[in-house]
């Protein structure tokens, strides 16, 4: 799925991107569903890694839906892509925040 992600309020396509999202893997549950719980992997990881763990925990009542990021230039590698919800500057608490990658995958 692809997701044409802009900063709220821009107001025009000028700068848009388009994120290429991965496959998104579903755990159902065992038992009767009552729960569902949306997990995200970390940095350079996917849905499919995350699914086979939780499909072994004892909570048959939950679902469980993992999603992939897209597979985007990262800033703290010196552009080589990987698989992230959103740009990565620096890993300090003060680095700037990618907005617009937020809301693509917010919006996903």
């Amino acid at each position: 799925m692809s997701f044409g992600g802009s900063s709220a309020g821009s107001g025009g396509q000028a700068g848009r991107k388009t994120y290429e999202f991965g496959r998104t893997y579903v755990v159902r549950p065992k038992g009767k569903h009552q729960a569902t719980i949306v997990w995200l992997h970390g940095l350079g990881d996917n849905g499919g890694s995350w699914s086979q763990i939780l499909e072994t925990l004892p909570l048959p009542n939950i679902k469980w839906i993992c999603p992939t990021a897209p597979s985007r230039p990262i800033s703290l590698f010196g552009g080589f892509p990987s698989t992230a919800w959103f740009d990565v500057v620096d890993l300090s608490e003060d680095s700037p925040d990618d907005e617009e990658g937020l809301d693509a995958a917010v919006a996903h």
